[in-house]
């Protein structure tokens, strides 16, 4: 058993930031801690909206606070994402992500991540040892 403490992750290696400046996520569960999945706590900022297409991860996504939408890119069906609710992108679904206001989102990855992953260009994640 253990346990790590958001504020002091945020003062560590586990506190990536987007280079593009759109998120900055806290990486409180990585593949090392040998638990099968990662989980984060995300931030995307007010106003910005990005694409992301997960090829190698699936992720389930619960909003904590603010507001905003996901889009799938396949399918252009909407899905409004307030305090309490949770999506899922059960198929590697290719998706846009806005935050009309900042959004605090916990995130599961499975596979786990290692933490260092930003998003490459077609928006997902590599898998790295």
């Amino acid at each position: 058993m253990f346990a790590r403490d958001l504020a002091e992750c945020e003062k560590t290696d586990r506190r990536v930031v987007s280079p593009d400046g759109n998120w900055e996520s806290t990486r409180l569960l990585l593949k090392e801690d040998n638990m099968g999945f990662s989980f984060h706590i995300t931030t995307i900022y007010e106003g910005k909206d990005f694409d992301m297409h997960y090829q190698n991860h699936l992720e389930s996504v619960y909003c904590i606070s603010g507001e905003g939408e996901v889009e799938s890119r396949e399918t252009g069906q909407k899905h409004q994402i307030k305090p309490g609710v949770v999506y899922v992108l059960d198929k590697h679904d290719a998706h846009t992500l806005r935050a009309s206001k900042e959004l605090k989102l916990a995130c599961v990855f499975n596979p786990p991540i290692t933490g260092k992953e930003v998003h490459n260009s077609e928006g997902a994640y590599e898998l790295l040892d």
